[in-house]
């Protein structure tokens, strides 16, 4: 089955085309022969971008239509049981195929893209959502896609579509307002240096965001792993703390953006008739670029909306607070 579905391989230790290079032909080839692909993409010309003004921040709202399955997905557990994987290789599309990355992940063009280049980039075997199994993954995917593309993930509990199969997603670099606002000078706060690895907050931004930056992969992944340790303490949970993160590479450095949240849905979500509001906010919404399926809803969400929802799902400061000092 998986030779079936492979465009193309990349091995970094095998001369050939960057990763990067790779993905973009994949994404010509299956517009040329994949429909539900090709309609996605030619959806994008039609959806509607507005930049809202919040109290120290700016976000910018989409108008996205083809969003809907994504954005009121049911991912409670009852719901992932009784439903295929459609992730997993059996349950792929016949035209869809992908570049196998490290013998392990399969890169494919997600058919309903928020962005100009928008990719899934999902285990071959169906293994569960689990940041910690796999930040190795992570750090390398954002250093071999670079600089093209940011990589991001999102939790199990808070805005993975796809829960239960092992999975990050990739966008074109400064596609998504928190890379701007991560590398500005006049937020950045220095927390704290541990060995190689600088961890940051940023000021005034509506919602709790942790930075680790590095130029030391090993040290990178081991704050990382010590710092989702660290969460599920604070949060006194069993499983993977509530998170959304993003990850790029730039000037030979890693810049990770976690999202420590408390809730995946706000309460505008779940009200009744004209009063709801379809904002299911993941990675790329709690960085800035928020997306809606609902052309009501684009035109009447306002800046208060959003520093309500940011508030809403993201954690305290007080628990921010404590989770840099006990990383």
């Amino acid at each position: 089955m998986l030779s079936q579905k492979i465009f193309a391989s990349f091995n970094p230790r095998l001369p050939g085309d960057s990763l990067a290079d790779l993905a973009i032909s994949l994404l010509k080839e299956q517009k040329s022969k994949w429909r539900q692909l090709a309609d996605g993409y030619e959806s994008l010309d039609s959806v509607k971008v507005r930049e809202i003004y919040c109290d120290g921040f700016s976000t910018w709202l989409q108008f996205n239509p083809k969003r809907i399955i994504s954005t009121s997905a049911n991912v409670d557990d009852k719901s992932i049981r009784e439903r295929k994987c459609f992730l997993c290789l059996e349950n792929l599309p016949d035209e869809q195929k992908g570049v196998l990355y490290r013998d392990e992940f399969l890169i494919l063009c997600n058919p309903a893209p928020i962005f100009s280049r928008h990719f899934t980039i999902s285990t071959v075997r169906h293994t569960r959502q689990e940041i910690g199994k796999f930040i190795g993954t992570l750090l390398s995917l954002s250093k071999e896609l670079s600089p093209e593309f940011i990589v991001f993930y999102n939790g199990p509990r808070c805005g993975a579509s796809a829960p239960d199969h092992m999975h990050f997603q990739a966008s074109p670099s400064w596609s998504i307002p928190v890379e701007r606002d991560a590398g500005d000078v006049q937020r950045r706060v220095l927390r704290k240096k541990e060995g190689a690895v600088s961890f940051l907050t940023l000021r005034r931004y509506g919602r709790q965001v942790l930075l680790l930056e590095s130029e030391v992969e090993s040290e990178l992944e081991s704050s990382f792993l010590n710092l989702i340790s660290v969460m599920q303490r604070v949060a006194q949970a069993t499983e993977e703390p509530m998170l959304n993160l993003l990850c790029s590479y730039q000037k030979n450095a890693w810049r990770v953006i976690i999202f420590p949240r408390r809730k995946h849905r706000p309460d505008v979500y779940f009200r009744e008739g004209e009063a709801r509001v379809l904002i299911s906010p993941a990675a790329v919404d709690i960085g800035g670029l928020v997306v809606t399926p609902v052309e009501r809803d684009y035109e009447r969400v306002d800046a208060k909306m959003i520093e309500n929802i940011f508030e809403e799902v993201s954690v305290d400061q007080d628990v921010l607070e404590k989770i840099v000092n006990e990383s």
